[in-house]
């Protein structure tokens, strides 16, 4: 058994999901790589096919079913003790698996969140300002004290993520991670990674409307559950 299964949710990553996969076999674990390719048109799919470790193990899904759908199929993969969530695309440096992995096992933690604000995250206006505001709102509403509650790096050992009754198929799952984690009164902590955001050009996802329905579902889940 692995000591860390990266889960990859991927959709239209063609430009970058090789490099990424190279940087993350690159990282001095034992691990194994999983990456959905959740129902590419680019030609995600075909890279994927050609990439050849003997660690890489690949699920695509024929219609894509979100990025929670991509991390659910994900950790129902994953045969390592424990788990991390890896975008596709260049933004994080898979590097830093090592201080999450040092973190949550000094601290020992349920949950090492990989947080960008504290290395000085310059990213998009709009991204930032958000952030924080939504980081807050979820701050006032459960009683925490983060400092980005988006972040994509979330680890934790792999019956965590799978005791937490995840539901989500959208971008939501990163907001259901972290609520109902903390319903569950579990040790979270916060580790400095390093983030490069890309912009809308490069492939970036997020819209200001993603925003809008993470107030619903910050508010969803804090009072009605997932």
């Amino acid at each position: 058994m692995p000591l860390l299964s990266v889960v990859i949710p991927a959709f239209n990553e063609a430009g970058t999901i090789r490099q990424l996969i190279e940087k993350v076999n690159a990282v001095g674990l034992d691990k194994e790589v999983v990456v959905i390719d959740n129902g590419s048109t680019d030609g995600t799919d075909k890279i994927l096919r050609q990439i050849n470790l003997p660690n890489l193990k690949v699920v695509h899904h024929l219609v894509n079913r979100g990025k929670g759908g991509g991390v659910l199929t994900g950790i129902a993969h994953a045969e390592g003790e424990f788990v991390v969530i890896q975008d596709a695309d260049l933004e994080y440096d898979p590097n830093d698996f090592l201080k999450l992995m040092e973190a949550i096992r000094t601290a020992n933690a349920d949950l090492a969140l990989g947080c960008r604000f504290t290395k000085g995250y310059h990213g998009l206006f709009l991204h930032r300002m958000g952030n924080k505001f939504l980081t807050r709102l979820l701050n006032r509403l459960f009683g925490a004290k983060f400092n980005d509650y988006a972040t994509c790096y979330k680890l934790a050992r792999t019956d965590v993520f799978r005791n937490l009754g995840l539901k989500a198929n959208g971008f939501e799952i990163e907001i259901e991670i972290l609520c109902n984690a903390l319903k569950k009164k579990l040790k979270i902590i916060e580790v400095p990674v390093s983030y490069h955001p890309r912009s809308y050009q490069q492939g970036k996802k997020i819209r200001w409307i993603d925003g809008l329905w993470a107030v619903f579902y910050i508010i969803k889940y804090r009072f009605f559950g997932g």
